[in-house]
């Protein structure tokens, strides 16, 4: 097991591990933010240390390169990478990967430059390269990946500050969701009631969950006595060096999106109707079940479990067969958000039903959509400053 240590920094834990070069015999010790305050988290962060210190692979170094600041850029992303692995997310991670190696080391590779001569200028440059091809949010999230690596690097000393704090970002244009309207939702409903992933739509519609929300649902999350259900789990499929995998996390994206809601009486009665048939369905097939994702709700009749792409196929096959506009899967939620909204429900109780992490991204994207609350608030203008009636004439 790798040797480690917990050291405070601004106020939050941070894990460094000590081990010996490889190549070179000399001692390193990375540093691996947990995101956890000091107070009240050492005994979180210990058991953190702990996990990583016993995953933790000792890399490789290349030979006749040490990890310093003479170190050619593209290749530190790299190391950068190899460290990141071990202290974020599976599904964070393969995201990281997917940027890191397809758009900002092949760029770096035609453009070298080493990582202490690096400049603001040499990343506002790989910036401008970007936007001939893609969008200013994708260019946000490429920041993103290179920020964080330099945040590593003067942690360790590599360089004395983030260059990347000194580089100017496209805009990003608001994103306007698009979305079903209400006739539109109940013809969606209605033209797939008889689907085989109907009450999988019918849920997405009506809570507004997300995709692999619903997917990852099990049946001991539901309170079938309390009519409540819990929303725990996620399930997504990533790519991770170039193979497809199906991840399963035993935790939602935020704090906010664990939340339990109520169960709508028609859900209920088809979710135990489903039940009743997964259960003849393992009687009927016997040996040849599939009980790799026994307790999922939503698996087919040998057990498999509809996986992301499945669903997202399976969705945009009916928007085509029925001649819906296209939208994504995603847009189902803020099609229950927008009518939601529109029924005069309030903005704080939209956040608390999708499970939004704060409230400004809930207004962000359906505060325009308010408008029984502008009603409301011109009949109170209205009594306040009463507008004259009489019109002269003579103006005009």
């Amino acid at each position: 097991m790798t040797a480690g240590r917990l050291q405070e920094k601004n106020g939050k834990w941070y894990m460094v591990l000590s081990y010996t070069d490889p190549k070179t015999g000399k001692r390193k010790q990375p540093w691996f933010a947990t995101g956890l305050p000091v107070r009240g988290n050492k005994k979180k962060a210990e058991e953190m240390l702990s996990e990583l210190r016993s995953t933790f692979v000792i890399p490789e170094s290349s030979e006749g390169e040490s990890f310093d600041g003479s170190m050619d850029f593209a290749k530190f992303m790299l190391e950068w990478l190899s460290f990141a692995e071990h202290t974020i997310a599976r599904t964070t991670y393969a995201s990281y990967q997917n940027m890191v190696m397809k758009k900002i080391v092949p760029y770096f590779r035609e453009h070298p430059v080493t990582l202490k001569a690096l400049e603001p200028k040499h990343i506002q440059q790989f910036y401008m390269h970007e936007m001939k091809s893609v969008k200013a949010n994708t260019v946000k999230h490429e920041h993103a990946n290179i920020h964080k690596a330099l945040e590593y690097a003067v942690k360790m000393d590599l360089i004395p500050y983030n260059v990347s704090d000194r580089v100017e970002l496209p805009k990003v244009e608001k994103y306007v969701p698009e979305y079903f309207k209400e006739s539109e939702i109940l013809d969606f409903l209605e033209k797939t009631k008889d689907h085989k992933l109907a009450l999988l739509f019918q849920i997405a519609v009506f809570y507004g969950m997300r995709k692999e929300e619903i997917i990852g649902l099990t049946w001991d999350e539901i309170d079938f006595d309390n009519n409540c259900f819990t929303i725990g789990n996620t399930v997504k499929k990533v790519s991770i060096n170039g193979k497809r995998e199906l991840l399963i996390e035993r935790k939602t994206k935020n704090r906010s999106s664990y939340r339990t809601m109520p169960l709508n009486p028609v859900i209920k009665e088809k979710l135990l109707i489903l039940r009743k048939k997964q259960e003849e369905n393992k009687k009927i097939c016997g040996d040849c079940y599939d009980y790799t994702y026994d307790g999922y709700v939503f698996v087919d009749p040998m057990g498999a479990l509809y996986e992301p792409d499945y669903v997202y196929n399976a969705f945009k096959k009916v928007l085509n067969k029925y001649g819906f506009k296209n939208i994504r899967f995603h847009d189902l939620r803020h099609s229950c958000a927008s009518l939601m909204v529109t029924k005069g429900d309030g903005i704080n109780n939209v956040q608390k039903w999708l499970g939004h992490s704060d409230i400004g991204t809930t207004a962000n994207i359906y505060a325009h959509l308010d408008y029984q609350s502008k009603v409301e608030s011109a009949e109170k203008m209205s009594g306040i400053l009463p507008i004259p009636a009489d019109i002269q004439k003579s103006d005009w």
